[in-house]
């Protein structure tokens, strides 16, 4: 099932929610939270949310699949953000006004410039052909991801653009206790958008590999269905983060009959995370990854090889996963 991800459009919160202050001990100054009341948003409702799919939100940084160069291509997230003096100005505005969406923008000066080949992301609103930026003052977007990059070397680790294929963790398909670490064809994830993780992206929240050996991997947005579900009320879903074993995730993502997405962010519960102990990272998982399958020669290095050599291995947790260099 093809679903997009957060960064195409904008994701309402279950509950609706408030801005509480709280005291902060750095510099006298306040912090401010958002946090979930017991009201469920009207958006949800509308929705349809009480027979929508709950998926886990999986913590990492957001990737794209669409064409580029004439064959699929991997996307990173970049969102065209406002110079100094914009965002001064809009900050003000914010300051003096209640609505953001009052603000007027000048698209062609008011923003840092992006390379040629970015392009905004889905579904956001356009005012005479240009892309309009969000109520934060950022314009989402995506910049194709180049074999060898520096900045999005994360990103080139789990894709082979000679072998047109990524490196997918996601429920075994004929035992959905069992996670499954395989190579796919990028086409087949052509219009997707997917969720990098590993050692180096977010702090690592699900101990992937090493700092010497570094893991990285795609999750398919939606890969993780949420089997027992909380019911939707505040009280349920705050006992099941704390104390249920599939409760262990950063949030739930609801994928509704419509097309729209609802979320649910630990932090809207005033619960915390990163936790030391995640549903995902405990989970059995089988290597999938068949290089011999593939007209090309993987680098000794790269992830695709190591995980080739371990093709067919089963291994009890998914931060058991070691390579043997």
């Amino acid at each position: 099932m093809s679903r997009l991800g957060s960064v195409q459009r904008k994701v309402p919160c279950l509950f609706v929610t408030q801005v509480k202050e709280e005291p902060s001990a750095k510099r006298e100054r306040q912090s401010f939270k958002v946090l979930a009341t017991e009201t469920i948003n009207r958006k949800a409702l509308d929705a349809d949310i009480y027979n929508a799919i709950p998926t886990e939100k999986v913590d990492g940084t957001c990737c794209y699949v669409t064409t580029y160069k004439g064959q699929p291509y991997l996307w990173a997230r970049l969102d065209r953000k406002p110079n100094k003096l914009s965002e001064k100005r809009f900050k003000r505005f914010l300051y003096s006004m209640e609505d953001s969406k009052e603000f007027i923008w000048n698209i062609e000066e008011d923003f840092r410039p992006v390379p040629e080949c970015w392009i905004p992301a889905k579904e956001i609103q356009q005012s005479s052909g240009n892309p309009l930026p969000d109520e934060n003052g950022h314009i989402p977007g995506w910049v194709p991801v180049e074999k060898n990059s520096k900045q999005y070397r994360w990103h080139s680790s789990v894709v082979n653009y000679e072998a047109e294929i990524a490196l997918i963790l996601k429920c075994h398909a004929d035992d959905p206790g069992r996670l499954e670490i395989s190579s796919v064809p990028l086409s087949d994830l052509l219009e997707q958008t997917l969720e990098l993780i590993g050692t180096n992206i977010n702090a690592n929240p699900y101990g992937l590999g090493s700092k010497k050996h570094p893991l990285h991997l795609l999750v398919p947005h939606g890969a993780f269905e949420i089997k027992n579900p909380p019911m939707l009320k505040h009280s349920d879903i705050l006992s099941w983060f704390e104390s249920c074993t599939e409760g262990k995730i950063e949030g739930i993502v609801w994928h509704c009959n419509d097309g729209h997405l609802i979320k649910l962010h630990r932090h809207h519960l005033g619960i915390c995370w990163p936790i030391p102990e995640t549903y995902l990272n405990s989970q059995p998982v089988v290597i999938a990854v068949n290089g011999t399958k593939y007209d090309c020669d993987f680098e000794p290095k790269c992830l695709f090889n190591h995980f080739s050599k371990l093709d067919g291995q089963r291994f009890s947790r998914l931060k058991d996963i070691k390579f043997d260099v």
